[in-house]
């Protein structure tokens, strides 16, 4: 790649590579239509997973407030999946040749923010980075598509942010058809080379108790991608919350905290609830779970709370629908369907 910091490289000249030429459709590769039997009898492979249990092959959303640190965590993981290892400090992952378009950053910043997250160790020469790219409709997708021919075992794709690669509308498309239209550029070349796009992208001003509801335009981004992860800033001992669901995904939420000296995301054990609440209601809380029926005398003679307190504590957390009321003790909601 180009050096030079004031001519940042441009994707089309990371390697040498053939003209521009459309993606040819994906149908010409993958079958798309069988009988009922057929279908049952027909073994498929398991999806690729670039971060196992939360980015799978296909289009992933990850949307998240400005400076939560969506890019801190994206560049953490395309290392991580480059290099192979552990993501988050905490998940194994297969390495392999992975791309990251840096398109709001200058060759300067991610050296410097690589080197943070690197903390000494040695770069991949697996991971490729470009600070520029053309919109997907008029040739970025070409581009990328140049890419993975160059590097067939390729795991993951990465675009920093997708408002800079998502290109202009059709004219007369509503908002949706033109959100829904502008992954579906995305989607086809993740469908094609069965390979994780990640695009990096925004949430909206306004909070809202689903996560999905927050992620900035229409419902046809999530619509449109495979699974959507919003990363966002949380009280208590975690400094954020990963909220991940998708169609090969199961949904959940991860407790991850952030080392701002070491630029990277660290994975927190336990469920999420543990870590975004107080210290006293996360003490109460993992005590339960251990012991499902616990009492309130029970429950302040195991964690040496005061009794008093865990009393008024239990009644609020059952307001707040973190504990249920079962024969006169405590359950975790999860573990009972919510019900008391």
């Amino acid at each position: 790649m180009n050096d030079d910091p004031y001519n940042p490289p441009h994707l089309y000249s990371s390697q040498p590579a053939p003209e521009p030429r459309p993606l040819q459709p994906a149908q010409q590769r993958i079958r798309t239509a069988w009988t009922a039997d057929e279908l049952m009898a027909t073994e498929f492979p398991a999806p690729k997973w670039a971060v196992p249990g939360i980015i799978s092959e296909g289009v992933n959303l990850l949307a998240g407030p400005p400076k939560v640190g969506k890019s801190w965590l994206s560049l953490g993981l395309a290392l991580s999946v480059a290099a192979g290892g552990t993501a988050m400090d905490s998940i194994p992952v297969e390495g392999g040749p992975v791309l990251y378009l840096a398109l709001e950053d200058t060759p300067r910043r991610l050296q410097t923010r690589m080197g943070k997250i690197l903390g000494g160790d040695r770069a991949p020469a697996t991971l490729t980075l470009a600070t520029s790219c053309p919109p997907l409709p008029q040739g970025g997708n070409e581009a990328i598509a140049q890419w993975l021919d160059r590097n067939p075992e390729a795991r993951m794709v990465v675009v920093d942010v997708f408002a800079k690669m998502r290109g202009n509308s059709a004219p007369g498309a509503s908002a949706y058809e033109a959100d829904y239209a502008a992954v579906g550029h995305a989607k086809r070349i993740a469908d094609h080379y069965g390979v994780a796009v990640v695009l990096v992208h925004h949430v909206r001003k306004a909070a809202s108790d689903d996560f999905l509801a927050e992620v900035s335009g229409t419902n046809g981004l999530a619509g449109a991608a495979d699974a959507t992860l919003v990363l966002k800033r949380s009280r208590g001992q975690a400094d954020g919350v990963l909220h991940v669901t998708g169609r090969d995904v199961d949904e959940a939420e991860y407790a991850l905290r952030f080392y701002a000296e070491a630029g990277a995301w660290q994975l927190l054990e336990g469920p999420a609830a543990e870590h975004t609440i107080g210290d006293t209601r996360a003490t109460i809380l993992r005590f339960v779970r251990e012991n499902p029926g616990a009492r309130p005398k029970g429950i302040a003679e195991g964690t040496g709370l005061e009794p008093d307190l865990v009393r008024q504590t239990c009644s609020r957390m059952a307001k707040d629908v973190q504990l249920v009321r079962k024969g006169g003790g405590y359950v975790v909601p999860s573990e009972n369907g919510g019900q008391a």
